[in-house]
């Protein structure tokens, strides 16, 4: 006769589940950017590179738009957003900063949305935030000053910061529109809003990307990772299905099997990964200073987002109580 598994042990097995797919998906969105650099100086414009990416991604998550076709009755205000901000606007901005700055930097100072995330709940909702968040945001803040090296004048392209921080910003539009989407009765399946995010995304992209005037001919050629020779249509590859379609879907099916914050912090490792990557694969090589910046701008992130309560919550952020969770916290780059 089989051994009867208890609760426990299948709960346990769950969260190591949940723990492998979150760290997948930390990996396959900090696999991004590195793929796409080579892309963008082999020819192809930044914005080009994002409407393959999301344009790829929509076609493969097809499918299961039209299993959840509903929900563009039902959720047509989250759907857009979603696709505006969460797809269109973190990636155009994300890609576009990697083609000025160094991926690491980018990706560290989109790791600020957590941190702004209070000062929306703060701000807008005016919720108050607890002492405990409020040191997470000056952490957030204070790392990323010994990342971008302030003490040097700001050495880095400035227009290339300030994508990176519209991809901050846009991120937030994603944690604020997934909360937004697990509500009561109306809850929206988050497959289904990351196949119409990406569908509305790909829309807009291309008008804004114009793929039209896109020059082709570099897909069928090599780029060069720190100088060796890659077929682009494999990095483009590496891009749309494991860089988008895998780390969205394992990332969404890892909250599931976890508490929010826990995948939370697991996604944050997303940032470390990137800059690992970029640093074996590209040569690009980050200072001392700036390593320890990183470490606290995560710091940082990881307290603002173990922060942040339910909306059901009349308390003060950061106070306590396993209750207090996202509804579906992520990452998009």
């Amino acid at each position: 006769m089989p051994v009867p598994t208890s609760a426990s042990t299948r709960s346990s097995r769950g969260k190591g589940v949940g723990l492998g797919l979150a760290l997948l998906s930390a990996i396959a969105f900090g696999g991004s950017g590195v793929a796409a650099k080579p892309l963008i100086e082999a020819g192809l414009d930044p914005l080009h590179v994002v409407w393959l990416r999301v344009a790829g991604a929509a076609l493969v998550m097809l499918p299961l738009a039209v299993r959840h076709r509903d929900l563009l009755r039902r959720r047509p205000g989250l759907l857009a957003g979603f696709g505006l901000l969460a797809v269109a606007g973190v990636q155009a901005c994300y890609f576009a900063a990697i083609s000025r700055i160094p991926v690491g930097v980018a990706l560290l100072v989109e790791y600020l949305a957590p941190a702004l995330v209070l000062g929306w709940v703060r701000f807008v909702q005016r919720r108050p935030v607890t002492r405990a968040a409020a040191v997470g945001v000056v952490l957030a803040v204070g790392g990323l000053a010994c990342v971008v090296e302030v003490w040097s004048g700001l050495g880095f392209d400035a227009l290339g910061l300030l994508l990176a921080l519209g991809a901050a910003c846009c991120q937030v539009g994603y944690f604020v529109l997934s909360d937004h989407g697990g509500d009561g009765d109306e809850a929206a399946d988050p497959l289904g809003v990351i196949a119409y995010g990406l569908l509305v995304g790909a829309a807009v992209l291309t008008v804004v990307a114009r793929p039209w005037t896109m020059d082709w001919s570099v897909l069928t050629g090599t780029a060069r990772m720190d100088g060796t020779p890659v077929a682009a249509f494999v990095l483009l590859a590496w891009i749309v299905l494991v860089a988008t379609v895998a780390a969205y879907v394992t990332g969404v099916v890892s909250v599931r099997r976890l508490s929010p914050q826990v995948a939370g912090v697991v996604a944050c490792l997303e940032a470390v990964i990137a800059t690992v990557l970029a640093w074996v694969l590209l040569g690009e090589h980050l200072s001392a200073p700036q390593i320890v910046g990183g470490a606290v701008v995560l710091t940082g992130a990881f307290i603002a987002q173990s922060s942040a309560p339910a909306k059901s919550s009349g308390e003060p952020v950061a106070g306590g109580g396993p209750e207090r969770e996202l509804s579906a916290p992520g990452t998009t780059a």
